[in-house]
């Protein structure tokens, strides 16, 4: 006797429940699409699709670049683009620094750590 008769034989007097067959199917879905979640999270492809954060060195060259492709910028533009961007993340990262002084300024030393915790939280990774 074959192995597919035998199979065929051993589920001929069964009846499947119906909200069973479907309950294992949606879950063994709902794993499935969980284990290649964690595989892509795992592998940082996530990461990928992401553009750098707008004031890192690596996100400030993705920016200025892009910038220069579409404005078609000369040479001398882009020249001086560079030196008023980089004015600009100078006087961004002043204006954090400042304000997050005055933050914590205002706040107790445990509310302190609490908002240091909130803000690495928000930094990119």
């Amino acid at each position: 006797m074959s192995s597919a008769s035998l199979l065929e034989s051993a589920l001929a007097g069964r009846t499947w429940n119906p909200k069973l067959v479907c309950t294992l199917t949606l879950t063994l879905v709902f794993l499935s699409g969980a284990l290649v979640g964690a595989l892509l999270m795992d592998l940082g492809i996530h990461n990928r699709q992401r553009p750098p954060a707008f004031d890192t060195s690596q996100g400030k060259t993705v920016y200025f670049e892009h910038l220069k492709k579409e404005l078609d910028l000369t040479p001398a533009q882009a020249e001086q683009m560079e030196t008023i961007l980089n004015d600009f993340w100078k006087y961004y990262r002043s204006v954090l620094a400042d304000s997050k002084q005055q933050v914590e300024q205002l706040l107790n030393e445990q509310q302190r750590s609490k908002f240091e915790r909130l803000l690495q939280q928000q930094s990119p990774r």
